[in-house]
């Protein structure tokens, strides 16, 4: 039970540090190509982005280690036979990263300066809310899918490993900017419609945690159908 407890801890501190943290991305992109003089250069933002990704996910695995800020990325491990939580553990983490994310939202917009509010947004639904819970479900479907592949089945490094998934999301998120934010990631949905009263709402439920489920849940069963987890061996008994 102290073991699931401490987890959840975990998992609350990383998501609500992570969405303080990668809610100023936009205002750390752009300070460092002005600072680089790189205005008019397309490609400078995706770059950047991609790299502040790759090194923040590289220290925030240092400090919180296998504590996670998705609630679907912790299901589809899961599902797909991936040893470490169970149902009552998903059922006390899977909260406690909801509640970290509308901590961090909410601390974020107290603290940050007035001048950088406008910069500074969560995921919002683009269009309407059937052809969004269709564009949720894809994407959470292909980046879950990447996840899983990147981590179980990728490099052996973690540097490497972390490369890759810094690649696959920013490819996901530019596939989504026009349809859901996107977010891809319920709890970090939750967290900013919370700040703004919309956690509630059936659209807000249907796009970010029904779609997004659906989606991350159906990457990892066909992931477990191409890579099945190896069966536990039967302990042989010694004859007497």
């Amino acid at each position: 039970m102290m073991g699931v407890v401490k987890s959840a801890i975990g998992d609350m501190l990383m998501t609500f540090s992570w969405v303080v943290l990668s809610a100023t991305f936009g205002i750390q992109t752009a300070a460092i190509i002005s600072a680089g003089d790189l205005q008019g250069i397309a490609w400078a933002p995706l770059v950047i982005l991609t790299l502040m990704i790759f090194v923040y996910v590289s220290i925030f695995t240092i400090i919180f280690g296998s504590a996670s800020f998705n609630p679907t990325g912790s299901a589809a491990f899961y599902v797909a036979g991936i040893p470490g939580d169970t149902l009552f553990s998903l059922a006390i983490r899977l909260p406690a990263q909801a509640v970290g994310a509308a901590g961090g939202a909410l601390a974020i917009m107290e603290f940050i300066p007035e001048k950088y509010k406008h910069m500074i947004a969560g995921p919002s639904l683009q269009v309407d809310v059937h052809t969004g819970a269709i564009a949720e479900t894809i994407l959470s479907f292909g980046i879950t899918f990447a996840v899983l592949l990147i981590i179980l089945k990728g490099p052996r490094r973690m540097l490497a490993k972390t490369f890759l998934l810094a690649l696959a999301t920013i490819t996901f998120v530019v596939a989504g900017s026009k349809y859901t934010g996107p977010a891809m990631n319920p709890a970090i949905a939750f967290g900013w419609a919370y700040m703004y009263s919309s956690h509630n709402t059936w659209d807000h439920i249907y796009v970010y945690w029904i779609s997004s489920f659906v989606g991350a849940l159906s990457a990892a069963l066909l992931f477990r159908s191409i890579f099945p987890p190896p069966r536990p061996q039967k302990k042989k008994q010694k004859k007497a």
